[in-house]
């Protein structure tokens, strides 16, 4: 069924033009905030805890933005089907600074651990990578529990070559590559919510938050250079990454101190642009254990 009948359909909303897009896109985002309220509770929730000293008006102004931005993002991910690589990258960019940052890594054959939230589009994020370098990347993924939907996900994913593999294998992927001398960057999303026994705890936006330890135990095992990259929504429908070091040298670092640098490069854009994160994700439903 979703073969048959979902897939051509996303092909097809795939084919409209950005400018017919968005006021579709304003339609759903409205039925979505006020007639559904799809997990309004948990946005309002979190941004109150995030930022206690905004007003109730602005909680709602941003909770309102954000679902704007939410329907944006799942509509401009579809739009991945058939978007060509002029248009995208007139879309979403990197800086300057960013593409000779990546660069001058890519010249000394080092691999890389390049860690993102879900910021901005961060499906275009994760693809960007694609269209600008023609350097493997190794993209991380949790599988969907719907087969179809996630097939459709990593074809998505991976239209331009990207490698894409579920966290499981992550390892076993590296040291065959390490095999191969073949160099990657190794993307991954890390602001979801880990088993709290298993997490590295700390202060994220006003609340005791769990990180997950994998991408700094990744980057010391393999001694990979770790990359933050921030996605900053310059207007509706564009998106300007930068790239921040974090480390380049990650076996001289102490436990969690990676993963502290990403968790203060997150928050800041957080704060820079409350509406671009996913709000509605249930970030905080795990306390710290006693």
């Amino acid at each position: 069924m979703f073969k048959i009948f979902v897939v051509p359909f996303f092909y097809l909303v795939s084919l409209v033009p950005f400018f017919i897009l968005y006021p579709i896109s304003n339609v759903f985002s409205f039925i979505l905030y006020y007639l559904i309220g799809y997990r309004k509770q948990v946005v309002f929730d979190n941004l109150r805890k995030s930022f206690p000293d905004r007003s109730d008006s602005e909680i709602r102004k941003i909770s309102r933005q954000f679902y704007i931005h939410f329907v944006d993002v799942i509509f401009e991910t579809i739009k991945l089907m058939t978007i060509s690589d002029k248009s995208f990258k007139n879309r979403c960019h990197f800086n300057e600074e960013a593409l000779h940052t990546f660069e001058s890594f890519f010249k000394k054959n080092q691999s890389l651990v390049g860690i993102m939230g879900h910021c901005g589009n961060w499906e275009w994020a994760a693809i960007a990578h694609q269209f600008y370098f023609k350097r493997l990347i190794t993209g991380v993924y949790h599988p969907l529990s719907n087969k179809s939907f996630d097939e459709f996900m990593l074809q998505l994913r991976g239209r331009k070559g990207g490698h894409i593999i579920p966290m499981s294998l992550v390892y076993k992927e590296l040291l065959t590559l390490r095999e191969q001398q073949l160099d990657t960057t190794l993307g991954l999303i890390a602001d979801q919510a880990p088993p709290p026994e298993s997490a590295y705890w700390t202060r994220f936006m006003n609340q005791d938050s769990g990180f997950f330890c994998g991408p700094e135990k990744i980057a010391k095992k393999f001694d990979f250079p770790v990359l933050y990259l921030g996605v900053k929504k310059i207007k509706r429908g564009y998106y300007e990454m930068r790239v921040k070091v974090l480390t380049e040298h990650p076996n001289t670092t102490q436990a969690g101190e990676i993963t502290q640098l990403y968790v203060n490069e997150l928050e800041k854009d957080l704060r820079e642009q409350p509406f671009n994160w996913l709000w509605s994700h249930r970030r905080w439903k795990h306390k710290k254990p006693a």
